[in-house]
Parts: C-alpha cells; structure tokens; sequence
C-alpha cells in the first residue's frame, strides 16, 4: 500500500524535492507499513518557500476580494470533487476510519473556503463622522503568514488556516505535521488548479526545527500553530520576540456536563462524540464528564453498554467506526495513562485494552476506555491523554460543578445537557472556555470561531473573527477644513 507523492514540498506552484534533508517516513497506523518518504526541509527549502510567498503576496492583495474569494470558492467544490481520494489518502496517513475522514476531514476545509471565499467581499473597514474631518480604516493584508499543522486533522487545519490568509491578500508558508504530511500537498495541487497564482501557498515538511525556521524568519508577519499547549508555548515565545501576530489553537481538558434533567441518550451520544470520535484525537474532547448523582448510575450502564459496540478494526473499511492511534509513540502514551488511571483507584468500566485484530497486529489499536470513580486531582483527569479515554466524575450542585470544571489551566472547550434552557445559558456563561455547547459536543461549523482561552490558545479559527486575526487596520483621519495650529 504505497501514497508517494510527486514530492516532499510544494513551492512556487510545483513539486520541489531535495534529498539532503533528512528522511521524513509516512506510517500507516494500522499496520505499522511505511507508505512514503519525504524528505525534511533544508535551509535552502525554507528559504525559497518564504522568498516565493513574499514575491507573490503583493500583487495578490491589490486583487479586488471577490476575485480572491471566488479562487478559493473554486478551491472548495474541487476538494468536494475530489473528496473519495482525499478521504482515503486522509485515512492512510492518519489511520482514522474512514466513515470519518469522507464526511470530517476535506469537506470541512471545502467548508470553510466557500464561506470565507464568499464572507471576504463584505469583510471591510468603517467610516467614522468626526463632526466635518471624517476617518476610516482600510483592513489591510500582514504578508508572509506561516501555518503549523497538527496530525488529527491534516486537511481540515490546512484549510482553516489558508482560506483567512489568503482571502485577506496574504500568502502562506503551511509546514504539516511531520506524522500526517500527505494531504497538504493535495490541497496546494487543489489551490494551483482553481487558479490560485504560484507562490501563495507553499507547503514544506520538516520537523520542530524547520517550524523554528520557518517562524523566526524576519519575511514573516503572522504564525498560525495547531498543537499542545508546550509547542504553543515554544512558538508563542519565539514570534513575540519578534513581534509577529501569533494564532495558537492548543489543547484542552474539557468538561462536559450532564444534569439531572438531560436526555440521557442525547447526553451519552455527545459524551461518546466528544471522546471516542477520531479515536479521541480531537483537542476539543470532553474528556471530563460531569454526571450529576440522580442520573450518575443510569448513565454509566448505558454508556458503557453503547461503548462496548463500537466497531474497532480496519480503517479503510466503511463499517469501521474507531481506527488506530496515529503512531506507536501516541499508542505507549495511551496506554501508559490507562495504566496512571488504573494505579490511582479509578474504576475502569470498560476498554483499556489493545484488541487482537487479524491482519493488523503492528496497528496502533487501543479499545475505547471509561474510567469512573474518577477524582479531580487524578492525573488523567488533569492532563490531556489525546486518545480514546474517558473519565467520568459525580457531581451534586451546579455551583459545585462550575468550580470544578473551571479548575483547569485549560479553556478549549465545555459542553452542557439539560431541558432547562435558563441553567444552560447561565452555566455555559460561568464556564472558562472559548468554543462551547448545549445540548450537542464537537460540532464546529466554519461560520463560528473556534478557539480557547487560558492556556488552550490566543485567536480564533474559522467565521469572520479569522479574517480579522490575518489582517492589521490601518485608521486614516482627513482634514476638510484649515489646520489649527497655534504656531
């Protein structure tokens, strides 16, 4: 099973390869099989990547926006064209199941090109009266703008952060997940063919050190990084010591909380969603289920009775509904918090385990897993395990609830299941998150921002508050009278 692409990079509008940058293997995580080798970026790579980005970029904010949001509308029905082999590739490359990555992954970044595509023509400044002088603002393109990927969702995170960029007049310099760097280059062939001019948007692969590179180049105005919250850290410090905008959509431990009055098959449904989808690699999950005590019982029993039926097994087969974890290095950390879990006296209801699967015995399988007895001051109710576990923990008072959801250096995301509409507003306003939900979980449609707070990120995804993050004001005050000068 073999996805070599034509190349490792993507600069100027065409396939750049340069062997002298080290080995960059593609794994598929179901079998353990490599399936490419790319090559890391060299200095040189970095260099005409940001040096193609920075020549383009000019003429390209002078476009009128509907001429650039009409590329990227074009962008957007060829991913939908194109979204079987898309979807495969997405699968090969991240090892979730397939029923997902058709309706989770390109659709998403097609998604968000057609609604910024078409939002961009309306994006402008204001007009301000000033009595006789007036002012306005022009919102104007920052440049060179730099995405960083993340492994769970290639295409998706792709999208979210080229559609802004460009529509805004920027170019962008897209440096992939070194775990999951196919699918990049798919969307910069996508981009080249709807008639997006070579140069804007480049992708190179690498590692940490080509990210380094890549943000501290002084051609750069903007980083935009998906990832944990030490790599936002990491890269948070470099751009602000040089004063570049800086978007970062990091992790979270988020609480999802059900009351008393929730439907409690609607609830379970969110809470399986917000854990176990994408084999819970999904930085919004709701990893922390908050269960009032009247329902705590009930909700367990079916919880764990839905869970143990979720089909595991081979990725590619549409009927599959939970794939692997996207490398054995992830598969130890998932496990080994299983373990943490099982030491500090939480009770495992079910999973745990790493199911016997013929045909994929080197797959990075784990069996989706419930803890209950859950403390907050337990590690796996703390820290962000990014896999398919799931800690359940009893609550009695609303007040009482909210403190403890709250008690997290975290603010990604909440979620919250009840009847009684009013709680749910005042309760959603209590929480410390920046993408929340009532009644539903890990819904992100690309007409809203997503984005955290606290140490889960700075900026936000997505809707019009993307556009804004991907372009600087510029006020110009004007004089229709004489000047008064006391000189």
């Amino acid at each position: 099973m073999k996805a070599q692409p034509k190349a490792s990079h993507y600069i100027n509008g065409r396939f750049v390869e340069d062997d002298q940058g080290a080995p960059l293997p593609v794994i598929y995580p179901a079998t353990g099989e490599i399936i490419a080798t790319l090559h890391s970026a060299t200095p040189n790579i970095v260099e005409l990547a940001v040096e193609a980005a920075r020549a383009a970029q000019g003429a390209w904010a002078r476009l009128k926006p509907v001429e650039r949001g009409r590329i990227l509308r074009r962008a957007a029905d060829l991913l939908r064209e194109r979204n079987a082999d898309l979807a495969r590739l997405e699968t090969l490359d991240t090892g979730k199941a397939l029923q997902e990555t058709l309706v989770a992954d390109a659709p998403s970044a097609a998604d968000c090109l057609e609604y910024i595509g078409g939002a961009v023509a309306a994006f402008n400044g204001e007009a301000v009266e000033l009595g006789g002088p007036f002012a306005y603002t022009r919102r104007e393109a920052l440049g060179v703008c730099v995405g960083i990927g993340a492994w769970n969702y290639p295409i998706q995170i792709a999208g979210w952060k080229s559609a802004p960029a460009l529509a805004m007049g920027n170019a962008m310099v897209f440096k992939p997940s070194e775990n999951t760097p196919l699918s990049a280059l798919a969307l910069a062939e996508i981009y080249t063919e709807a008639g997006l001019p070579d140069g804007l948007f480049n992708v190179v692969q690498g590692y940490g050190d080509v990210g380094g590179a890549l943000v501290e180049h002084e051609a750069v105005a903007k980083v935009s990084v998906t990832g944990s919250v030490p790599t936002g850290r990491r890269v948070m410090a470099l751009a602000g010591s040089k004063m570049k905008h800086a978007t970062m959509e990091l992790g979270g431990k988020s609480p999802l909380i059900v009351f008393d009055d929730a439907d409690i098959e609607n609830a379970i449904g969110g809470a399986m969603l917000g854990n176990f989808y994408s084999t819970g690699q999904v930085c919004s999950n709701g990893t922390r289920v908050f269960v009032h005590e009247a329902v705590h019982d009930r909700f367990v029993e079916r919880l764990v009775e839905r869970t143990k039926n979720i089909r595991i097994g081979d990725p590619l087969d549409p009927e599959t509904q939970m794939g692997p974890l996207v490398n054995k290095a992830q598969h130890d950390k998932v496990l080994a918090y299983i373990g943490v879990g099982k030491e500090e006296g939480a009770t495992l209801a079910c999973g745990g385990n790493v199911p016997a699967l013929q045909g994929f015995e080197r797959g990075c399988f784990v069996e989706p897993t419930v803890f209950t007895d859950v403390s907050d001051t337990m590690r796996i109710a703390r820290e962000e395990i990014f896999g398919p576990v799931m800690s359940v923990l009893k609550f009695t008072g609303e007040d009482e609830v909210i403190e403890r959801a709250n008690a997290t250096e975290f603010g990604l995301a909440a979620g919250v299941f009840t009847r009684n509409l009013a709680r749910a507003h005042r309760v959603i306003g209590e929480l410390q998150a920046g993408t929340c939900w009532i009644n539903a979980y890990n819904l992100t449609p690309v007409e809203i921002p997503f984005g955290g707070v606290k140490q889960s990120g700075i900026g936000r995804e997505n809707s019009l508050a993307a556009l804004a993050h991907y372009s600087q004001i510029k006020a110009v005050y004007v004089e229709t009278g004489d000047v008064a000068s006391p000189y």
